[in-house]
């Protein structure tokens, strides 16, 4: 069933200081035109994007492990917790498969384990151009096949922002054409899955849009795949069938160009009976949710997020 809850869900709970939405908007203009700027090379953007992940530092109290998951650097966050609960959370983090790295989503991944109790894991799978497709898929395999050995399927969430939103719903896809026990849900935060798209196609989006850019998506996209894999299900997920997936939360801003790509899942995957909840933020931009405590939206967001974490690791609705 498909819930699309235009003003999204409200909550208080772990609020700081907010930044007006005005301001932010400014600043996010920012990183998009001096770090995402396909005119840079990838090393470069690497370095700034890096930087600016250091600049917002987790809550106090937050506990980061590094280990190695079958040969993938993972790390292994929790909210200052005594011990991880039973759930864990395996997060992707986005970046066109070129930048990025565990520490872009390392607050998002601490807050949520506050209000879970989970364990969430922050993989660094292998980025583009220098690893290619397949490159990153089959990083998070090796990632779920360790983590499986010693934790049931059915605690576990997998979940992605952006380009790591596409890579964790490839991963489901794989896993389901391959008989494969799969987890027991999948978040996607504002995913790219369809690399094939012409994002300039839209021109509303792209003025809209204050951090992405067609360029630097097609860039991206040439240096994952070349354009004759663009159309693989495993590449770009939103061609593939999407019966037999696992309750999915899909979340978006209206003001992204990746908006489109958010919507169309929800459709298709709602159409082939898969429990779909898809919410959308009004006047968002791209990966907003990853700004819990700074943000409304993004503390609903994350509200939103750790609701869908307790209600499908207990099989049953989990109270708010």
């Amino acid at each position: 069933m498909t819930r699309p809850l235009a003003g999204g869900v409200s909550s208080r709970r772990g609020s700081g200081l907010r930044v007006p939405p005005a301001v932010m908007r400014l600043s996010i203009r920012q990183l998009g035109r001096h770090v995402l700027d396909p005119d840079l090379p990838w090393e470069v953007q690497r370095r700034r994007l890096d930087r600016v992940g250091r600049a917002s530092p987790p809550p106090k109290g937050t506990k980061v492990v590094g280990r190695e998951l079958d040969g993938v650097r993972a790390e292994f966050v929790s909210a200052g917790l005594p011990r991880p609960g039973s759930r864990t959370v395996v997060h992707f983090h986005g970046g066109g498969y070129c930048v990025g790295s565990a520490r872009t989503a390392l607050s998002w991944a601490a807050q949520l384990s506050a209000r879970t109790a989970a364990q969430v894991v922050l993989p660094e799978y292998r980025l583009a151009p220098e690893h290619p497709h397949p490159a990153a898929l089959e990083d998070a395999r090796n990632v779920m096949t360790a983590l499986f050995r010693d934790i049931a399927p059915a605690s576990v969430i997998v979940s992605g922002d952006s380009a790591g939103g596409g890579l964790a719903l490839a991963l489901l896809l794989a896993l389901r054409d391959e008989g494969q026990e799969l987890p027991a849900g999948c978040i996607l935060l504002s995913p790219w899955l369809d690399l094939g798209s012409d994002r300039a196609a839209n021109p509303h989006l792209v003025r809209r849009d204050v951090l992405l850019s067609p360029r630097w998506l097609e860039a991206c996209a040439n240096a994952y795949a070349r354009p004759s894999m663009w159309p693989d299900p495993l590449v770009s997920p939103l061609n593939a069938p999407h019966a037999g997936l696992p309750p999915l939360l899909v979340q978006a801003g209206t003001d992204e160009l990746l908006a489109p790509d958010a919507e169309l899942l929800a459709a298709s995957a709602t159409a082939a009976g898969v429990d779909v909840t898809y919410t959308r933020w009004p006047r968002m931009w791209h990966d907003f949710a990853l700004q819990p405590g700074l943000l409304s939206a993004a503390d609903s967001a994350l509200a939103q997020a750790a609701w869908f974490v307790r209600a499908v690791t207990t099989g049953g609705e989990a109270s708010k």
